[in-house]
Order: C-alpha cells, then structure tokens, then sequence
C-alpha cells in the first residue's frame, strides 16, 4: 500500500509542478486515451531459459502538461498486461506433441514521461514507470494430432511482488492535433518473483508497446 501511495503521489506531484511552472500563455493541459499491443518477457530466471516473447495489450487514460515551449510532462494510468511464453515440442512413437505455456502478470501501471516535443508533431520520452500486481495466472495449450487442451491455473499472488519499477524510453508522432502513434520499451528493474535462490538471477519485466494515443482538444 506505501508503495501504491508513493506511485500516485509521485504522478500527483508532477500535475501539480506542472501546473506552477507552466506560464499561463502556453498550451494547456491535454487529456486523453491510448491503448495498443505489448510485446513482453521474462528476462532469465529458473524455468525461463527457452522462454519466448508474448503478445498482450495495454490501454489506459493520460494527461499531458506542457511546462516549457519543447518540453511537457506525461502522467498515465494504464492496464499493462505483461508475461513470456514458453513453446516446447515433443515426438512420441512418431506422434509430435506441441505445449505452449504462457505466464501472464496484469499491472495498473503509473508511468511518468518526460517528454520533449522535437517539432511540434514528433517527440521523444523517458521516464520512470510504478506498476502494481492485480492479477497472475498461467495459460497452458497441449496439443496432438488436432486436439488442443487448454488449462489456466490462477497463482497465489503472494509468490509474487506486486510492486514493480521500470524505466521507459519511446518516442511518438502525431498525424493530426488529436490522433497519434506511439512507441515505448520499458525495462524493469524490480525482481518479479518473491524468495530468489541466493545468487540466482533475478526475473525482470521488460516490454515493447506501439499503439495510438488520442487527445481530447
């Protein structure tokens, strides 16, 4: 809960400079929509040594506060769904088997961008991102001579910690005053499972986003 106060008092506090330093003949203040297709993994950990990229989405609501001619601040609140894959096959008396595993870890994400605006249409961003756990659950796809089985297994988000901190870096251009496309690779830094073998290699998120973003003006 700390962790989750500190995450929007960070995201309250930079609306809040914002709204001090921003020179009343400015821009104002934007809100708006975005949403679009993750690209997420797992970096090295036990059981996760043939893990695969998966595809998920993220979708969420934003504000964007200028505080300088080429320069503004983005706050967003978004559902991040996050994971890897894991694909293994197997031949069995000339049968082949195919088991498809995916673990997937939904966020409520609160990144922070700092964004300069290059030309008015183009900007590139970077910025710190709070993520809290709210789901976690694996997917599993068995399948032999035409016959899938699906499972999905809900795990105990107390294997997990729920806070995670990451780093972004992306960019986006916008076709239109309102309409725009947009890119992001965020890295995590935090270690995603709880009670690590000492000496193991920590489990990190690391995700790729492109999407739209709309603006309300």
């Amino acid at each position: 809960m700390k962790k989750l106060i500190l995450g929007f008092a960070v995201t309250v506090g930079s609306l809040a400079f914002a709204q001090q330093t921003t020179p009343p003949s400015s821009n104002p203040v934007t809100f708006g929509i975005k949403g679009g297709l993750n690209v997420s993994t797992l970096s090295k950990g036990a059981d996760l040594n043939d893990s695969k990229s998966k595809t998920s989405f993220n979708a969420g609501v934003f504000a964007n506060i200028p505080v300088a001619s080429s320069f503004s601040v983005q706050p967003e609140v978004i559902y991040n769904a996050l994971g890897s894959k894991v694909v293994r096959e197997y031949n069995i008396q000339g049968n082949r088997y195919v088991e498809a595993s995916s673990r997937n870890l939904g966020y409520i994400a609160v990144p922070v961008m700092f964004q300069y605006n290059a030309t008015p249409e183009f900007f590139i961003e970077a910025g710190p991102e709070f993520g809290f756990l709210v789901s976690a659950r694996d997917k599993v796809e068995s399948s032999t001579n035409n016959n899938t089985i699906t499972r999905v297994n809900g795990l105990n988000k107390n294997d997990f910690n729920t806070f995670n901190f990451g780093i972004g870096l992306g960019a986006g251009y916008y076709f239109t005053k309102n309409l725009g496309v947009t890119a992001r690779y965020t890295a995590g830094l935090t270690n995603v499972v709880k009670n690590r073998p000492s000496g193991s290699d920590g489990v990190r998120n690391n995700v790729f986003q492109v999407g739209l973003a709309f603006k309300f003006k």
